[in-house]
């Protein structure tokens, strides 16, 4: 290998942890690899002969490169996130979990993480992500951010308050979730009201993200409670003959795919038996750059 080779095949090493942060930060699949590549860049034009940690080095360019995307982002932004809005979902197949692979879903970040980190101002979400999510010390976050170590501290702070406030996360039993999701659908196909009612939380809330160019009963839209998500589940009951399971972000989730074209993606969150949150995005410009064969990392 030349030297051009060599370096490459260094940062390769690390892309995995690298897209994992970025898709963090970021929420979108195609903002990750933008900024992954980005790092690359900075990477080949700067050498690693002088970097002595490499994988810290290039944890905090490609933070740095998503804070300033978070800034861009929050300049353009006329408006608060809408309710409605949908992180992008990474998705893999339901099999058979083994050891490796249920330490790879345990490092999976949940579509009701992401939401709220787009609430948090950027600086937040970045010290919340590098430390509390890859245990980036206060220390090597406090430059990218241009604060001291204790202001670093506190943000990372306010930001877990608010990720704490949210509600707990989804119970980690795949197994018990396959048989909550599969009787959901199977109440939703039979259009048996009160056993959808049933399978979920009184307060249930769920966010439908169907992009800005959809009108009418697929449009975008944000619902709470019960019996009104039941009626909505029922409206699109048709569909759910096509549902395949599948692993959303790590949890049990659900891609209807007639004929192979994706049109939706939903994931959940069930907690104590009970479906309490519902992610589902149906825009088709989102969902055309999906990889339904992808992991779920």
């Amino acid at each position: 290998m030349n030297d051009d080779d060599l370096l490459a095949d260094r940062f390769e090493q690390h892309r995995g942890r690298l897209c994992a942060v970025a898709y963090r930060m970021l929420g979108s699949v195609p903002e990750a690899e933008d900024a992954v590549q980005e790092t690359w860049l900075k990477l080949s034009r700067t050498g690693a002969d002088e970097i002595r940690n490499l994988g810290g080095w290039l944890t905090t360019v490609v933070g740095r490169v998503c804070l300033d995307l978070l800034r861009a982002r929050a300049a353009r932004r006329e408006d608060p996130i809408d309710e409605t809005f949908v992180p992008d979902p990474l998705l893999g197949p339901l099999t058979p979990v083994d050891p490796e692979e249920e330490l790879l879903q345990a490092d999976s970040v949940g579509l009701a993480l992401l939401v709220v980190l787009e609430t948090l101002e950027p600086a937040e979400r970045l010290a919340f992500v590098l430390h509390d999510l890859f245990a980036v010390p206060f220390d090597d976050i406090a430059p990218i951010v241009e604060r001291t170590s204790a202001t670093t501290r506190q943000l990372a702070s306010r930001a877990r308050r608010r990720v704490q406030a949210a509600g707990p996360s989804t119970d980690p039993d795949l197994a018990r979730q396959r048989e909550i999701v599969e009787a959901f659908l199977a109440a939703a196909r039979e259009g048996d009201f009160d056993a959808l009612v049933a399978l979920l939380h009184p307060d249930v809330a769920l966010r439908a993200d169907s992009g800005a160019l959809i009108r009418g009963v697929a449009a975008s839209k944000a619902l709470r409670g019960a019996h009104t998500v039941a009626e909505q589940a029922l409206l699109f009951a048709p569909f759910a003959h096509h549902a395949q399971l599948a692993l959303v972000n790590g949890s049990v989730g659900v891609v209807n795919a007639p004929e192979g074209q994706v049109l939706s993606v939903m994931g959940v969150t069930i907690t104590d038996g009970r479906i309490t949150e519902m992610y589902i995005l149906s825009d088709p410009e989102r969902l055309a750059r999906l990889d339904v064969n992808g992991t779920a990392r």
